[in-house]
């Protein structure tokens, strides 16, 4: 395993990260504790120092877990997150701050954070959404004086809404800010256009996360692929977005000559071959995920050659947002309501 500096904060992070989202057992379906523990320890077993969580996950749950497997060792870098107080993802504009992140709110969620990680300190405490229309609000600055000097965080970072990497420019000028979470990938490499070369500049830590945007950077999802009831995939790939992907997949391991197989290491070392990349944290819940994920990047930087192959395959969308098919059907949902109702009176 390689090990990165973590922007100015003094901490080395291993280059591939444990992203906790999947072990938290919600919108992930599969999720078993057993297996994620043992994931878990596969991970530090392998060099990995960095793990990523947040108390949105599960309730708590992932952080419990991550308690239960590694108690309270400094070895390891922890990373959480204070979820909206309104619990909008993401962020929405024109919403103050005191609806999202008010100070009693951030602290409370910080001692819980705290309580469940069975810490004292939190290594790298991120807001879990943002908007930088929050960057010069007095309580802001007040909040991040709190936390700073309590003793109960050492770092704080800022994870971005999806797609939305300049998005905290702002808040990063302030120079109160110590990494930002961003998605990057081989889809969405629009970080690199501003954010990637302002970090740099500052010497501010960027954390990538969704390397393989959900699933379809393995090459395993394609048109017929169902996923559990429940499943985030089940939404995030919704109507035509399964056919969409898998074409764009196809073109994509045509070009470099790849097989299928080979996907998912590609688009890890991907991210790792960016300098400005501190850490990549691809969801893990099983042994296998780890192997894998770490098998992947024992040859991290990709060559040039193929670097500007990779450049062509740019494809910036947001998943995240209801697909047409699926909004279509929810406004003809609506309409029959409406039209019964009428039919009523």
């Amino acid at each position: 395993m390689n090990y990165r500096a973590l922007g100015r904060t003094g901490l080395r992070t291993s280059e591939i990260g444990f992203g906790a989202w999947g072990i938290g057992k919600t919108s992930w379906i599969g999720a078993e504790d057993d297996f994620s523990v043992q994931a878990l320890i596969a991970a530090r077993d392998a060099g990995i120092t960095f793990f990523d969580t947040a108390l949105a996950y599960g309730n708590g749950h992932s952080e419990r877990l991550i308690a239960r497997t590694f108690g309270n060792s400094s070895e390891l870098i922890i990373a959480t997150k204070v979820p909206p107080k309104n619990h909008q993802w993401p962020a929405r504009s024109a919403v103050p701050l005191r609806e999202v992140f008010p100070k009693d709110h951030v602290l409370q969620c910080l001692k819980t954070s705290l309580t469940n990680l069975q810490r004292e300190t939190v290594d790298l405490y991120q807001f879990h959404v943002w908007s930088d229309e929050w960057a010069d609000a007095p309580e802001w600055f007040e909040t991040l004086r709190e936390i700073k000097t309590s003793g109960m965080v050492r770092f704080v970072g800022i994870s971005v809404n999806d797609h939305q990497p300049t998005n905290v420019l702002k808040a990063l000028s302030t120079g109160l800010i110590d990494s930002v979470q961003v998605i990057y990938n081989i889809f969405d490499q629009s970080p690199e256009d501003e954010l990637f070369p302002f970090c740099r500049k500052r010497n501010i830590g960027i954390i990538a996360r969704v390397p393989f945007d959900e699933g379809s950077l393995t090459g395993r999802v394609g048109p017929d692929t169902t996923f559990p009831a429940g499943d985030f995939r089940a939404y995030y790939f919704a109507g035509r977005r399964k056919r969409e992907v898998w074409n764009r997949v196809q073109k994509l391991i045509q070009d470099l000559g790849l097989s299928i197989d080979e996907l998912p290491a590609l688009a890890l070392r991907f991210c790792c071959s960016h300098p400005a990349v501190s850490t990549v944290i691809p969801g893990m819940r099983t042994q296998e995920h780890v192997r894998h994920n770490v098998n992947s990047v024992l040859a991290c930087a990709l060559p040039a050659e193929t670097l500007r192959r990779l450049r062509s395959h740019r494809w910036i969308r947001n998943f995240y947002a209801p697909s047409p098919s699926l909004v279509d059907k929810l406004r003809r949902k609506v309409l029959s309501q409406r039209n019964r109702e009428l039919t009523t009176v």
